[in-house]
C-alpha cells in the first residue's frame, strides 16, 4: 500500500513536469520568452537569441516555409509549426530531434555535407524531406549560421517544391508533346510540299490538256468572271473572229454580233450573270472577212463549297447550215402543207357526199368504212392544220383577231367536247370567279384542247384530269393536271421546241410534236405564259396565264 503511494506521488510529478515543459515549449514558440535557463551538469545556462524579440518570433512563426536551428550534433533546437507540418510530427516531438531523422536514406549524405559546408558559407541544395506518412517531399534547404549566447548555431528555412517540381513535370510533358507535334507538323509539311508539288505538275498538265482540247474542237469557247469580263478565249476564235485578245477581252465581243441581235444577246447575258441560270441564246457572229454566221451559245458557272460562282465557261457553236436546212424544211412544210390541204378538203367533201348518198342503202360494212375514213382524214387535217400554223409562226403571219374571253365558259366548252371525245376519262373542274380576259377565243380554245389531249395521252391507267381557274396577280391561270407518266428535268426544258416529242414505250401517242410548241406561241402573243409541273411517274400540270381584262 505504501509502494502504490509512492508511485502514484511519483506519477503526479511527472504530469507536472511535462505540463510544466509543454507551456514552456508553447511559450517560446509563440513569443512570450525570450530566453531559457536550463541546468545542467556544469549548472544553470542561459540560452537567449542576441536579437530575439517578439515580433521576429511571430514572422518566423506565420512563414509558409519551414524554419529549423540546430546545433553542431544536427540537433533539432528550434522549429516553427510549418516545419512540424511538413514532416507531419507533433512540434515537441520535432524539437530536440536529430533533423537527419527526418530525411530518406537516399538523401541523408547529401544532408550530412550540406550541414558541413553551411558551418562556413551560406549553402543550399535540394533534399527529400519525408513525413510520418512515409510520402516524400522535394525541398530546398538554405543554411547559415546564427550566434546565439550559448554559441553557433545553424538556422536552416526548408521551402517546399512540391508545387515547382509538379509544374516542372507538366513544362517537361508539354514540351514533349510540343516537340511531338512540332514534328508531326514538320512530317505534314514535307507531306503538303509533296502533294502541292504533284497537284501542281497535275495542274499544269490538266491546264495544257484543257488548251489542246479547246483549241481543236470545232467550236468557239470563252471563260467570263463573274462581272461578265471574259479573260480567255480558245484559238478557234481568234480564227473565226481575226481578232487578237486585246480587241476582244472584257466586253469587246459586243462589237462582233450582229446588231439585231445584240440587244437579245446582252439581256440574257446579263440575266444569267445575276441569276447564275445558264446562259443560251442564238445569235450571229461576225466572221474575219465580214459575214455573219448564226451561233448557238451556250454558259454554265463553275462555283466554289460555298455555291459562289468562280467563273463561267462558255461555248459557241456555229448553227448556221442548220439554220438554212431548217428553213428549207419550213418551207417544205409550207408548200408541202398547202398542197395537202386542197385535195384533203376535196377527199372529205367526196366521203361525205358518199355517206349522204340517197338513192338506195348503202351496205352497213360501207358505212363502217367511210366513218373511219372520216376520222383518219380529221386527224390528217389536223396535222396539216398544225403544220400551216407553224408556217405562218415561222414567217411571223400568225395572225387573229383580239375580243373579250370568258375564261368560264371556254373551259365549259372544252370539257364538254373532251367528255364525249374521251368518253372513258373523267374531267373535274374547279372555277374560281368569271375571268375575262383579252384574246381569240378559237385559237385559247385550240391550246386548252391541246393541254387536255396530252393528259389524256400520257395518263392510260389514271383517267382522271383536273382543269382548275383561278386568279393571280391580276392574271387568270389555266392548269390541266394528269395522273400520268410525268416529265424528267430534261423533258421539261425541251418539251416546247418545235418536233419535240415525250417518247414512252408504254404509252406509245401520235402526233409531230408541235401542238406545244404552236400554244407556247400562241399564248406568247396574248401576252401570257405558258410552263409545266411535273416529276417522273407523278403526273404533270400544265399551265397558261394570260392577263385579266
Amino acid at each position: 500500500m505504501e509502494q502504490q503511494d509512492q508511485h502514484s506521488e511519483e506519477i503526479r510529478e511527472l504530469r507536472f513536469q511535462l505540463e510544466e515543459a509543454q507551456e514552456t515549449i508553447n511559450a517560446i514558440r509563440t513569443g512570450q520568452v525570450d530566453a531559457l535557463v536550463v541546468k545542467d551538469t556544469d549548472g544553470h545556462q542561459l540560452y537567449t537569441l542576441k536579437t530575439a524579440d517578439q515580433t521576429y518570433r511571430v514572422f518566423i512563426e506565420k512563414m509558409s516555409e519551414g524554419a529549423v536551428t540546430i546545433n553542431s550534433e544536427g540537433i533539432i533546437l528550434y522549429c516553427n509549426t510549418r516545419f512540424a507540418v511538413m514532416a507531419n510530427t507533433p512540434l515537441e516531438k520535432a524539437i530536440g530531434a536529430p533533423l537527419a531523422s527526418f530525411v530518406p536514406d537516399q538523401s541523408k549524405t547529401a544532408l550530412e555535407e550540406l550541414i558541413h559546408s553551411s558551418w562556413n558559407e551560406e549553402c543550399r541544395l535540394e533534399i527529400i524531406l519525408k513525413d510520418g506518412g512515409g510520402k516524400d517531399m522535394h525541398c530546398m534547404f538554405s543554411c547559415n549560421t546564427i550566434e546565439l549566447d550559448g554559441g553557433t548555431a545553424l538556422s536552416i528555412i526548408v521551402t517546399d517544391l512540391s508545387l515547382l517540381k509538379e509544374t516542372e513535370k507538366q513544362l517537361q510533358l508539354r514540351n514533349e508533346q510540343l516537340e511531338e507535334s512540332r514534328a508531326n507538323a514538320e512530317k505534314l509539311n514535307n507531306t503538303l510540299e509533296a502533294t502541292v508539288k504533284e497537284r501542281t505538275h497535275d495542274l499544269v498538265i490538266s491546264r495544257e490538256h484543257f488548251k489542246l482540247l479547246t483549241n481543236n474542237i470545232v467550236q468557239m469557247t470563252w471563260t467570263n468572271l463573274p462581272d461578265g469580263n471574259v479573260n480567255s478565249y480558245n484559238q478557234r476564235w481568234y480564227d473565226y473572229t481575226g481578232k487578237d485578245f486585246e480587241a476582244t477581252a472584257g466586253l469587246g465581243w459586243k462589237e462582233l454580233i450582229h446588231p439585231d441581235d445584240l440587244k437579245m444577246t446582252i439581256e440574257k447575258y446579263t440575266h444569267s450573270l445575276a441569276t447564275g441560270e445558264m446562259f443560251e441564246v442564238e445569235n450571229r457572229y461576225k466572221r474575219h472577212d465580214g459575214v455573219y454566221r448564226w451561233h448557238l451559245n451556250r454558259a454554265q458557272p463553275l462555283k466554289n463549297d460555298k455555291g459562289e460562282i468562280i467563273f463561267w465557261v462558255g461555248t459557241a457553236t456555229d448553227i448556221e447550215d442548220q439554220k438554212r436546212e431548217m428553213d428549207r424544211k419550213d418551207e417544205f412544210i409550207g408548200i408541202a402543207s398547202h398542197e395537202l390541204k386542197t385535195p384533203l378538203t376535196s377527199l372529205k367533201g367526196y366521203l361525205q357526199l358518199i355517206a349522204g348518198y340517197k338513192k338506195e342503202q348503202l351496205p352497213p360494212i360501207i358505212t363502217q368504212y367511210i366513218n373511219k375514213a372520216g376520222v383518219s382524214i380529221n386527224k390528217l387535217q389536223s396535222l396539216i392544220n398544225d403544220l400551216l400554223d407553224v408556217s405562218k409562226i415561222k414567217a411571223g403571219r400568225l395572225e387573229y383577231s383580239l375580243n373579250d374571253v370568258n375564261i368560264t365558259e371556254l373551259v365549259n366548252q372544252c370539257v364538254e367536247n373532251a367528255e364525249h371525245v374521251y368518253s372513258s376519262y373523267i374531267f373535274e373542274k374547279q372555277i374560281e370567279g368569271d375571268p375575262i380576259v383579252k384574246g381569240n377565243n378559237e385559237r385559247l380554245e385550240q391550246v386548252l384542247m391541246n393541254l387536255i389531249n396530252n393528259a389524256v395521252k400520257y395518263s392510260q391507267n389514271d383517267k382522271n384530269v383536273l382543269i382548275t381557274v383561278k386568279k393571280n396577280n391580276n392574271k387568270a391561270r389555266v392548269s390541266v393536271t394528269d395522273h400520268g407518266i410525268g416529265l424528267s428535268q430534261h423533258q421539261q426544258t425541251r418539251i416546247f421546241e418545235r418536233f419535240y416529242r415525250v417518247e414512252d414505250r408504254k404509252n406509245m401517242t401520235s402526233g409531230l410534236g408541235m401542238g406545244l410548241y404552236i400554244s407556247q406561241e400562241i399564248i406568247s402573243n396574248h401576252n401570257g405564259t405558258i410552263g409545266v409541273d411535273s416529276e417522273t411517274g407523278q403526273g404533270s400540270t400544265f399551265y397558261f396565264e394570260l392577263p385579266l381584262v
